[in-house]
């Protein structure tokens, strides 16, 4: 067997492992859905009644962006999971086993991309609940919904490679929140990019997070009536640039977090 033969059967056996894990402890994706329902319900129910999003209903223009934000929120999972892994010393047991060193990271990312297929049903259904409609075609939602798996599982890999070089799993997650918070709301994910002042709107226009925004809602048929082009590439064109941001992000990371991983266990 070569070398990438084994690189795919140890990462395929490490996948399993992970998400039989997962499956056994349900209350992963029970709390990787509580606060995004909760943000969806103070959105959409408390400030939505402030908010004009040009003649749209904004719990329909608001759950794109609920989706996209937690895909990223639950991509910390990741990352936190590697560094307590590597703090209880499970990394150590892997690197004492005949596996390909890429596996572990491999299976992990697989594992948690099979829960945000979870969370993306839960709060689809919460949406649909709420009043949000998909008024596109089937293969244009199922591309949108595609498009929303892979930016989550392209993050994942951003937090992986982050979580090799934490000495705190504790501080990692607030650390990551940090970043990732501020990442979702500059940008067109709860209200227009139009409105926002000339600094944060340039931020928030060559933002990959709204990129995927704006790729979903034109896929899900939910772009507000009446609202004017958008004057930057990333907007005009967003599925593709959705797309190559989740291809750039997969190229830069993968590798780096693989690296970073090698270093990790050569200590």
């Amino acid at each position: 067997m070569n070398a990438f033969s084994q690189a795919v059967e140890d990462g395929l056996t490490l996948t399993r492992r992970s998400i039989l894990k997962n499956f056994r402890n349900p209350d992963i994706v029970v709390f990787a859905t509580v606060a995004p329902i909760a943000f969806a319900l103070l959105f959409g129910f408390v400030f939505g009644s402030a908010i004009d999003v040009g003649g749209s209903n904004y719990r329909e223009f608001m759950v794109i962006g609920i989706l996209t934000q937690t895909m990223l929120l639950t991509a910390t999972n990741t990352g936190v999971g590697i560094a307590l892994d590597m703090k209880l010393g499970l990394v150590d047991r892997f690197r004492s086993m005949p596996i390909s060193q890429s596996a572990v990271l491999v299976g992990r990312t697989n594992g948690d991309a099979v829960n945000n297929v979870f969370v993306i049903i839960l709060l689809s259904l919460t949406g649909l609940a709420m009043g949000w409609r998909i008024r596109s075609g089937v293969l244009d939602a199922a591309l949108g919904f595609l498009l929303l798996f892979l930016f989550a599982y392209a993050a994942s890999w951003v937090t992986a490679a982050i979580g090799l070089t934490a000495k705190s799993p504790e501080v990692l997650g607030n650390a990551m929140l940090m970043v990732l918070l501020p990442l979702t709301f500059i940008s067109n994910s709860f209200v227009p990019s139009e409105g926002l002042p000339t600094v944060l709107r340039v931020i928030a226009d060559w933002n990959p997070v709204s990129a995927v925004v704006e790729a979903c809602r034109q896929l899900f048929g939910n772009i507000p009536p009446g609202r004017p082009d958008p004057d930057v590439w990333p907007l005009q064109h967003p599925v593709l640039s959705a797309f190559l941001w989740v291809a750039l992000i997969l190229v830069v990371f993968v590798p780096l977090a693989v690296r970073r991983y090698q270093l990790a266990v050569s200590r």
